[in-house]
């Protein structure tokens, strides 16, 4: 089978390009878009998060916060930081980077965070708004791999769409978004039985349970779009440094039996970052409202 392999790089640059435009627009009015990005701790994987973020901020002409505090940050100065942060009318999007050290109340920390600024979509009040279909700010992940779907004119309305894996990151948003789209949606995990068999009835295929390789040959539909949500790093002595990521699929093996695939690394990660742009900006438009 002729696989189309999805380059998410491609896409994110194509919204990257129109959050620009869109950067350039609302600096005539006055207006310049601005992100909060907040680290706890020295964890290696989230600081390149976090610079990709505010660098992709920058290129893009957008106003850019970045608050590096050590891992032993107390809860109450944390919530004190977004405070300040909601605030402040310099900052639209604010984005605490997950996940935090063991001693700081995540639910505290996410419900704190405005609603209108709440660019990672995880506050309740936007995750009631995605439930009803009337939100503006979606979890960002998920909303990029809707992105990538509908430009590359895979068909939604109709279609059997499995998703693995019932996060509130990914799994659940993912689910709703894709009934939105008027897809018929199984959202399996851990305790799912026959698992192999719901996987193979898809059309739309999403792995996002955080296991290295776990979708195999056997679970994919031929033809079957299949979209690779899992960072899983993997020991490799060939690799640097001793190891490497692997995504959810097992690519070599489900790439000749799928019609579409996202390649991992590159493509469902710059969606993401994307989005995150993109949110910020429709954060600072509905402020001007």
């Amino acid at each position: 089978m002729d696989t189309r392999i999805l380059e998410g790089r491609r896409i994110a640059r194509e919204i990257q390009e129109e959050a620009a435009r869109q950067v350039e627009e609302l600096a005539e009015r006055g207006i310049v878009p601005g992100l909060a990005v907040v680290l706890l701790g020295d964890d290696p994987a989230s600081q390149v998060y976090v610079r990709n973020k505010v660098r992709t901020c920058r290129e893009l002409g957008m106003h850019s916060e970045q608050y590096a505090l050590p891992s032993e940050t107390r809860n109450d100065e944390l919530l004190s930081l977004i405070d300040r942060l909601n605030a402040d009318n310099n900052i639209d999007g604010i984005l605490v980077q997950l996940p935090l050290p063991e001693h700081i109340e995540e639910k505290a920390v996410l419900e704190r965070i405005s609603p209108e600024k709440d660019v990672d979509g995880f506050h309740p009040v936007n995750v009631g708004r995605l439930v009803t279909g009337d939100y503006v700010l979606a979890p960002c992940t998920p909303m990029g791999i809707l992105e990538m779907l509908r430009r590359e004119g895979v068909a939604l309305k109709g279609a059997e769409a499995v998703v693995v894996g019932r996060s509130n990151i990914v799994g659940k948003p993912m689910a709703l978004l894709l009934l939105h789209q008027h897809a018929t949606v199984t959202i399996c995990h851990s305790r799912t039985r026959r698992l192999a068999e719901v996987c193979r009835r898809a059309d739309i295929l999403v792995a996002a349970m955080g296991v290295a390789g776990f979708v195999t040959a056997g679970m994919v539909k031929p033809g079957a779009v299949v979209i690779d949500v899992g960072v899983n790093r993997v020991a490799d002595p060939a690799a640097k440094g001793g190891s490497r990521l692997v995504g959810d699929v097992d690519f070599a093996a489900v790439q000749p039996i799928a019609g579409r695939i996202t390649p991992n690394p590159g493509g469902v990660g710059p969606m993401t970052i994307a989005l995150l742009m993109h949110n910020t900006v429709r954060a600072a438009e509905a402020a001007t409202r």
